[in-house]
């Protein structure tokens, strides 16, 4: 099938008006009388089988000259009468080639519409092809813009945790303050503890010098001694109380330090417990501050019941110690 719809029946009709109009069919001549349309390589083929079905001459004007073209037209005149029988015959034969022509073409027609159904068919396709593709490129869209969004939202995300890491080290140096200052207080107890001995030791030198002095007061003190041990066990069970308080405290110190390192971990894990998270700080600092000002006070109280249990013994030894050696106190006052 020739490109453009051009086959050998229309490129027939167009060479005979052609040769009708006394025109020569050559191949621009055919083309432009089927309108421009059709290849030229086309055309040239269908001519040929033509010229070479057609026994008429074919007649070329153009190259001879006038006397030639006398002289052609009128041989071509007297062969025409002469061929009539040989034009019937190609009339008959040129009929019946034509009814297989018109069939073909008739199939022809019928394949094109087929292939035009077929392309009319592929165009719909195409239609629902480009429907969908709108489609995708608009969920396409949507999707970048939900990407763009998600991306925005790890910048924030990745900006709080920034903020929660920021608020992680505060509270880690805020601890780590805690605990040197915990410590600096337990140096600063155990120098006062050290100093304590140190003047305990000194004060231990001064009853012996003055142990002489004091067996005399012997006979007045054993009344006061049986007070003095009922005192002494209150106050050592004063003082055991007190050290368990300050266990108990010292306890609470490190479960309130285990307290942060969970709240450590929890600001870490929980997004939204920002306020939760500063409200448990505040109760956090308020129990450690109550925590230290127990600490400090059991401390104090400690010390205090230390040191009274410890001059409750030495009056205690000294006493014994008197009352052990009663030679010694006459010695005394013989002398």
């Amino acid at each position: 099938m020739a490109r453009g719809g051009i086959n050998k029946a229309i490129v027939q009709k167009a060479r005979e008006s052609l040769i009708a109009r006394g025109e020569n069919p050559s191949i621009d001549a055919v083309r432009i009388e089927l309108g421009n349309t059709g290849s030229k390589t086309t055309i040239h083929r269908y001519l040929k089988e033509l010229e070479d079905f057609d026994p008429r001459p074919r007649s070329s004007r153009e190259r001879l000259s006038d006397e030639l073209t006398e002289l052609v037209a009128g041989l071509l005149e007297r062969m025409t009468e002469e061929g009539g029988e040989a034009l019937a015959y190609a009339q008959a034969r040129f009929d019946e080639q034509r009814s297989e022509l018109e069939q073909k073409l008739d199939g022809l027609s019928a394949e094109l519409t087929s292939l035009q159904r077929e392309v009319d068919s592929q165009k719909g396709a195409l239609a629902l092809q480009a429907d969908e593709l709108q489609i995708c490129q608009a969920s396409l869209q949507a999707e970048l813009t939900r990407n763009a969004r998600l991306s925005q939202n790890c910048s924030d995300l990745e900006i709080r945790v920034q903020e929660k890491d920021e608020q992680i080290r505060s509270l880690e140096e805020k601890h780590l303050h805690s605990r040197d200052a915990l410590e600096h207080y337990r140096n600063a107890v155990k120098e006062q503890r050290d100093q304590e001995q140190q003047r305990h030791e000194g004060q231990v030198q001064q009853v012996q010098v003055e142990l002489r002095q004091l067996k005399q007061t012997l006979m007045i003190k054993q009344d006061e001694l049986t007070r003095l041990n009922r005192d002494n066990e209150r106050l050592l069970s004063e003082a055991r109380q007190q050290a368990k308080a300050a266990a108990t405290h010292e306890d609470a110190a490190m479960r309130l330090a285990g307290e942060i390192a969970h709240m450590k971990t929890a600001v870490a894990k929980a997004d939204g417990a920002k306020e939760a998270l500063q409200e448990q700080l505040g109760l956090s600092r308020a129990e450690s501050k109550r925590l230290g000002d127990n600490l400090l006070h059991a401390s104090a109280k400690l010390a205090e019941a230390t040191k009274l249990s410890e001059h409750n013994s030495l009056e205690l030894t000294r006493l014994r110690h008197a009352a052990d050696d009663p030679g010694s106190d006459n010695e005394s006052s013989t002398k």
